[in-house]
């Protein structure tokens, strides 16, 4: 069992720069990622999450930073459309990738549909041809 007060003392916002939060944003207005944040407050990248989960103005300063940061590429991509050495399939693969973009999600649905058969009713050609494509199907599906 692990003793208190022992290891190293919590990393926490007021170990960060002054100005750590102006320093971000302005980032962040520029495309920033999150590793460059990171680099800027001197922090690993695994410390700059940790610290976005512990305290909750970082965090939101995060979520800031990542819109910000989100409306740059989103700009760069729309004001460079008459640039024809804009590399838009760069642009775009770095929006899927930092932004979760998708071409297009497929969604596949499968629905199983039951039905009850009063075979009491039926006349015995019927019951036959049941039968019959019922051992076609490899007789799996459905019983009589």
């Amino acid at each position: 069992m692990a003793k208190k007060g022992k290891g190293r003392p919590l990393f926490t916002v007021k170990d960060l720069p002054k100005d750590w939060e102006e320093r971000i944003i302005n980032l962040s207005k520029k495309g920033a990622s999150i590793v460059e944040l990171a680099v800027e407050l001197d922090i690993c990248r695994n410390t700059f999450y940790a610290l976005s989960e512990r305290d909750e103005h970082f965090m939101n300063t995060v979520k800031r930073c990542k819109e910000l940061c989100e409306a740059w590429w989103l700009s760069k991509g729309r004001t460079e459309l008459d640039n024809k050495d804009f590399s838009y399939t760069g642009w775009y693969m770095n929006m899927k990738n930092r932004f979760n973009w998708a071409d297009k999600k497929e969604v596949k649905e499968e629905k199983k549909v039951e039905t009850t058969i009063d075979y009491s009713k039926l006349d015995e050609s019927t019951l036959k041809d049941i039968i019959r494509q019922l051992k076609s199907d490899g007789g799996t599906e459905g019983t009589l």
